[in-house]
Order: C-alpha cells, then sequence, then structure tokens
C-alpha cells in the first residue's frame, strides 16, 4: 500500500476572480495527522472539500487514495469521513437516528451496521444518550457524534474542518483521544484549526496564506526558529497598559497577556526591549521563555496587529466611581428547567472596570448564568443586578445600559453589514445626526466599508465577529458581555479583538466575558470556574495556576487548571 494517501500537486482553486488555492503541492501521509492552519480566508475549508470531492479543482492533479476526486468521486465516498465546520445533522433528530440515517446513506446495512454503531456508541461515548435530540446535546457531546456518523463507513481518509470549535478542553482532549487512536490504525487525519495549541499536537503540519502555502513540516521545525526571541515580562501594575507600550516598541512584533505577565514575540534575539522604557515598575523583571508554535505562525504571518485600538479612541470615558462598586452582580442566582437545575446558588460581583469571565465545561450552567446577568432569562432564584438594576424587574431598562454580543452569531443574516448597522443604531436609541455619525465611525474602525452592501451571513468570519462587536458597542455602554466572542477565529484576530477590548476597559467600560479558548482567559482580571451549576472556583487567572501546581508540573497552564479543578471537585464529590 502507498505510503502516501492524498497527493497534491500544483492545486488550484478559483471562484470567479478570486484565488481560493494557488499552486499547492504537498503530500499526506498514512496514519498521521496533518494540521490545516492560517488566518480566515487563507483556503483550508477550499482544500478540504477538494479532497472530499465536493469541489472541483481549477487547475493542477489531485489524487486521494489513488483516485481523481472530480471523475472517481463514487469510489471515493465510502473511502472517505468528512466533518464540515458547521453542525451539519439533524437536531430535531436523536442521536440514533441521526447514526441510522448516516448509516443508510453510507450504505452499511445488515448485521454488520449493528456491530459498527454499538462499536462507534462506544468509541464516542455516547451509548448513555442515544434517545437525546443531537439539538440538545452539549458542544462536545455534537462534536461526538458528527464524529461518529463521518466514521460509519469505516473511512481510510478523515477530514475535521474546525471540530473543537466552541468545544470546552476537557471535551477537546477527549476528541484528541479518539482520532490520535484512528489515526494508530491507519487512518489519514487532516484537522483544520484556529487552536494553535492543537497544531503543535499534529504530526505535520500545512501553513496557509491568501491561498499560497507558506509553510509544511513538523511543528517543532517552525517552531525552533523562535528559539530565543519569546520573553516574559514579570511585572504589577496594569498589565493591560504594559502590553500597550510593549507593542509600540519596533523591536516587539506581537504580544499577549498571560494572567499578571506579559508574553512578548521579538523581532530578533537583541531586541529585548528596556524595561525603563516600559515604564514598568520596580519589581519587573525579564524571563526568556520557549516558543510555542503560536509565536511562529503570528512570526511567519509578519507579526501581530499591534496595540493600538481605533474603538477605544472613540468610546468615552466611563464617568468614574467607587473602585470596589460592584457594577454586576449574581447574588444566589439559581435557575431550573422543569427538574433540571442550570445554575445552582451562583454568587459574584464584578468590579468597575474589570475584565471578568466565566469559565466551564459545556452544559456547565455557565451560559445560563450569563443570560440571566444579560437580562435574557428570568432567575428561578435569586438576584441578578447590572448597574444596580434588578434584572428580574427592570430586565428591559438593563439591557438599553449594557452591549451584548451573543455566541452564536446574533444578526441578522438575510440583512444588509450596512442594513444591521442601521437597525441595531436604532434600537440603542440613536438618532438623527448622532446615529449617522456612530455608523460612519464603527464602519472606519472596522474597517467595514467594502462589506456594506453585502448579506452579514456571507461575511468571512473575522468580519462577522467585527461585526457584531461594533453592533454591540454602538450606543457607548458602561458595561460589555461577550458570549464566546472569538470562537472560531485565527489568532491573529483573536489578537485584534482583545486590543479593542483592553483598549475600552482602560476607558472604564466594564466587560464580562465567556470562553473555551483558555489563552483568552488569562486576559482576564478575575475568573469563576462554572461545574454542574454551581461557582467550584475563582479568583485571578495566576491564583487559579497555582491552585494546581505541583513539583510534576510546576508551572501548570491555564488549561491545565481548567482540567485538573473540574476534575478534583468531581473526585471530592465522589468522596463526599
Amino acid at each position: 500500500m502507498d505510503a502516501v494517501a492524498i497527493r497534491l500537486e500544483s492545486l488550484v482553486r478559483r471562484f470567479g476572480d478570486v484565488t481560493a488555492l494557488e499552486g499547492i503541492t504537498a503530500d499526506f501521509a498514512r496514519g498521521r495527522i496533518t494540521g490545516l492552519v492560517g488566518p480566515d480566508g487563507a483556503g483550508k475549508t477550499t482544500l478540504l472539500r477538494l479532497i472530499a470531492g465536493l469541489l472541483a479543482p481549477s487547475g493542477g492533479q489531485l489524487r486521494v487514495e489513488g483516485l481523481d476526486p472530480t471523475v472517481e468521486g463514487d469510489a471515493l465516498r465510502v473511502r472517505v469521513g468528512y466533518m464540515p465546520q458547521k453542525f451539519g445533522l439533524y437536531e430535531d433528530l436523536s442521536v440514533q437516528e441521526n447514526l441510522n440515517l448516516y448509516a443508510d446513506l453510507r450504505g452499511v446495512l445488515g448485521p454488520a451496521r449493528e456491530q459498527r454503531l454499538a462499536r462507534l456508541l462506544d468509541f464516542t461515548d455516547l451509548t448513555r444518550f442515544t434517545s437525546r435530540r443531537a439539538g440538545d446535546l452539549s458542544g462536545g457531546m455534537k462534536q461526538k457524534l458528527g464524529l461518529a456518523c463521518a466514521l460509519l463507513g469505516e473511512p481510510n481518509v478523515l477530514l475535521l474542518d474546525e471540530p473543537s470549535v466552541g468545544v470546552d478542553p476537557i471535551s477537546r482532549r477527549e476528541l484528541w483521544r479518539i482520532v490520535r487512536e484512528l489515526a494508530a490504525g491507519g487512518m489519514t487525519v487532516l484537522w483544520s484549526t484556529s487552536y494553535l495549541d492543537e497544531a503543535e499536537l499534529c504530526d505535520r503540519v500545512l501553513l496557509l496564506q491568501d491561498g499560497q502555502l507558506r509553510f509544511a513540516g513538523p511543528p517543532g521545525e517552525l517552531t525552533a526558529r523562535l528559539e530565543g526571541r519569546v520573553v516574559q515580562i514579570r511585572a504589577g501594575g496594569s498589565h493591560r497598559k504594559l502590553l500597550q507600550r510593549a507593542l509600540r516598541i519596533p523591536g516587539v512584533i506581537d504580544g499577549v497577556i498571560q494572567g499578571q505577565a506579559i508574553r512578548l514575540v521579538l523581532r530578533d534575539r537583541i531586541s529585548v526591549p528596556e524595561l525603563s522604557s516600559l515604564a514598568a515598575d520596580a519589581g519587573a523583571h525579564v524571563l526568556s521563555v520557549k516558543p510555542r508554535f503560536e509565536d511562529a505562525f503570528i512570526d511567519l504571518l509578519g507579526g501581530g496587529p499591534g496595540g493600538e485600538s481605533s474603538i477605544a479612541r472613540l468610546m468615552p470615558q466611563v464617568a468614574p466611581g467607587p473602585f470596589d462598586e460592584a457594577v454586576i452582580r449574581a447574588s444566589e442566582l439559581s435557575k431550573r428547567f422543569g427538574n433540571f437545575v442550570a445554575a445552582d446558588q451562583i454568587s459574584f460581583a464584578v468590579r468597575r472596570g474589570e475584565v471578568f469571565g466565566l469559565l466551564g465545561p459545556n452544559g456547565a450552567g455557565k451560559s445560563t448564568t450569563f443570560k440571566m446577568l444579560c437580562g435574557l432569562l428570568t432567575p428561578s432564584a435569586g438576584r441578578a443586578a447590572v448597574l444596580g438594576i434588578d434584572l428580574k424587574s427592570s430586565a428591559s431598562r438593563a439591557r438599553q445600559q449594557l452591549g451584548y454580543m451573543a455566541q452564536k452569531f446574533s444578526l441578522y443574516g438575510n440583512l444588509s453589514v450596512a442594513q444591521n448597522l442601521d437597525f441595531f443604531s436604532g434600537v440603542y436609541g440613536l438618532k438623527g445626526r448622532a446615529r449617522t455619525t456612530k455608523i460612519a465611525e464603527m464602519v472606519a474602525a472596522f474597517d467595514l466599508q467594502r462589506y456594506l452592501p453585502d448579506s452579514s451571513e456571507t461575511l468571512p468570519l473575522g468580519f462577522k465577529q467585527r461585526l457584531a462587536l461594533a453592533c454591540a458597542i454602538m450606543h457607548e455602554p458602561a458595561v460589555l458581555f461577550l458570549d464566546e466572542p472569538t470562537s472560531g477565529v485565527d489568532p491573529v484576530t483573536r489578537r485584534e479583538f482583545w486590543t479593542h477590548i483592553n483598549g475600552v476597559v482602560e476607558k472604564g467600560v466594564t466587560v464580562m466575558v465567556t470562553t473555551h479558548f483558555m489563552d483568552e482567559a488569562e486576559y482576564c482580571d478575575r475568573l469563576a470556574l462554572v461545574y454542574r451549576g454551581q461557582v467550584i472556583a475563582a479568583g485571578t487567572p495566576d491564583a487559579l495556576k497555582s491552585q494546581v501546581a505541583n513539583e510534576r508540573q510546576p508551572e501548570p497552564s491555564m488549561e491545565d487548571a481548567f482540567i485538573e479543578l473540574v476534575h478534583r471537585h468531581d473526585r471530592e464529590a465522589a468522596h463526599a
């Protein structure tokens, strides 16, 4: 059997005048996991669809398992499993009904059918949930069901397009365990991802940009180029302001926040910034740290977006108040759906000008808590208040004072970008010249001019997120709620988004955010970890990491802390 399962030779795909892929040449080894990474619009999904036989090349050659997908598609379909980016299952059908349907479509019949279904249910740990509607599954369970359906025909090649978007760290690790077992059995896996910590786990990576192949090889090969060029600055004071000052220095090409520290990628080994130039406090110090694949990714693309926010310049300074004033407050907040308790006596307070994060596994209750604090769900018990307004009695009044960006793209897909901006500015009470001026400011700040006549549902994901944020802040709210704001976007867009958030927080805006992206959690001043409807841990990112540090793992990541704190709670509950 040929050791190469997929071969691309000068592959080209055009859509009208747009070239989505240009001259891609690469081989994909059998029994290996290859990661596809790149900015939004790089061509990753187009490449997967070409390999699956859903698109025909405009030029070049493509062979999958020795077959041409364009002319031998019927023979190829039984050899390729494809899990698309958007949940492609039927949400009104149960888990079992979805599996039965896909078994029919893949021609899995007779005695082999029951054996195959039973094996996949056991493999994905879905046996207990066969009667549950697919639409009622958590994000992680939906992805497992999608994976099971893609595997029904026992394919030789598995194509996964962003399988872990919206999935919590525990479920992500479980997905990786499953896929590694498949690759160990000889299956060829292509895994498209915007999570670059996942790319580090792949045997090989293809990095695309603007339809061109920029790198192909083991991830460690690219990462090694940055040895000696990544540092961490640990200091007191405002880490947001420290990062902003660092990103103004020519020798710094990228930077992110890590708890109370900042991580910088340097242009070269001699570009370490002087602490005096950063106005860092007397106790600040610089440490050389091991580079990550994400650092190398940003470097190869020419650096990050910088630290200046065009949005922050437009936002007025929020009127000051007492530092310890609770702008958002949850007091023994509970929500029941029938006999199911989604949130159970949750309490915390968010101070003015703070970034507060809600973390938790899929189905833990964080989105329910979040929606109660936005006035979108009525609590069954307890009290939720924003800016002193009780959300149970005055939800409508409270919503006028806050900005809200939903987890799923919440704009109107059948309206153009211009129409969405016009509609939401009216919803938030903007009128006349003020309305026209604010829309123009948002268009310029988020670079939306070229997309104004386009339907919002056809926008690239990064611009969908820009538009959603623009609509959420047009009325200059003092409180901003962000539910999974950067889910699925590439690291460059994620940095741009957080540059804006950091900028408005420096203007006194209070931000509450939910996220499954653990590096994003590092940007928060404080976090609450919600599990089984309760807050099981709370504190700064560094404090949560310190709770799980030990001799074996002296410097755990935020993901390590998340997983260990959940597992620790389970162990304690089992012995209670």
